[in-house]
């Protein structure tokens, strides 16, 4: 099995040294992912804004993977505050809700104060690409 490594192109991988996912046979995971606009560089005032960008920041890397939400078996919410995860069920539940992986929400400070959410998620392939 070759280890594939997949990029945003966000700035951060290059600087920090990480990227967006890694697959190793059928496992994918993928890094911890705020709502910004990597096309852009930029980052919503809106937490249900980035909430939602998050969401099509993973979608982009499942499927440069080969994979897609569908596969998604674990994921790990972090919030600055700890008040805004009900607010963000509704996106939760848009792309994950008929998946249901298990799930981890935790209250922690994040490296950029514009952010208001970060993403993990770990997703299993039943088939090698």
């Amino acid at each position: 099995m070759v280890r594939k490594l997949i990029s945003s192109g966000s700035t951060f991988e290059h600087e920090i040294g990480y990227s967006r996912a890694v697959v190793e046979g059928n496992w994918i995971l993928v890094s911890g992912t705020t709502g910004f606009d990597y096309s852009k560089m930029t980052i919503s005032d809106d937490l249900l804004e980035q909430a939602e960008q998050c969401f099509k920041n993973i979608e982009a890397a499942l499927n440069e993977a080969g994979s897609n939400m569908k596969d998604v078996v674990r994921v790990t919410y972090v919030f600055p505050d700890a008040e805004d995860f009900e607010k963000c069920w509704p996106i939760m539940r848009k792309y994950l809700g008929d998946v249901r992986p298990s799930a981890m929400m935790l209250a922690a400070g994040l490296s950029d104060p514009r952010m208001k959410i970060e993403i993990q998620v770990t997703a299993y392939r039943s088939a090698e690409i």
